[in-house]
């Protein structure tokens, strides 16, 4: 008999950047990806980018969501991903849901933000998306 190694969860860091104090989304798109069988780290409210990183690589996370409704993305987001790639995790994909305009999504895309989700976002597509965007744990 062969015994197989269980496969790891997927581990998702979602945060809440900047002064934005709205985290319904935020809470309802974590408990759906951990219903949907991943570990999820919870990084709250008010998070510097700074954190945000910080937490990701203590973490060992395969995934990072954001979540802002502050219209702070187009300085935010960025900067997460400047500091990802400077702690050397680069490699972690950050997907970000929230109220962000057209322009500004293509724009985020462009700048290395793997997915974007506006209201109305079923969270079936963000778990699917989630689970495709993960990276592979060794």
């Amino acid at each position: 008999m062969t015994v197989r190694a269980k496969k790891a969860p997927v581990r998702v860091l979602i945060a809440k950047p900047g002064l934005d104090g709205h985290d319904r989304g935020a809470k309802v798109v974590a408990r759906a990806l951990r219903d949907a069988g991943m570990e999820v780290v919870y990084a709250g409210l008010r998070q510097t980018p700074e954190e945000i990183v910080r937490a990701a690589v203590e973490e060992d996370v395969d995934l990072i969501g954001l979540s802002i409704l502050s219209g702070a993305h187009m300085a935010l987001f960025p900067r997460v991903l400047a500091l990802l790639k400077k702690e050397k995790a680069g490699n972690i994909p950050v997907f970000a849901g929230g109220i962000i305009p057209d322009e500004d999504a293509r724009r985020l895309r462009k700048a290395g933000i793997r997915a974007i989700f506006g209201p109305g976002a079923s969270l079936e597509e963000i778990v699917r998306t989630a689970q495709r965007l993960a990276r592979p744990r060794a």
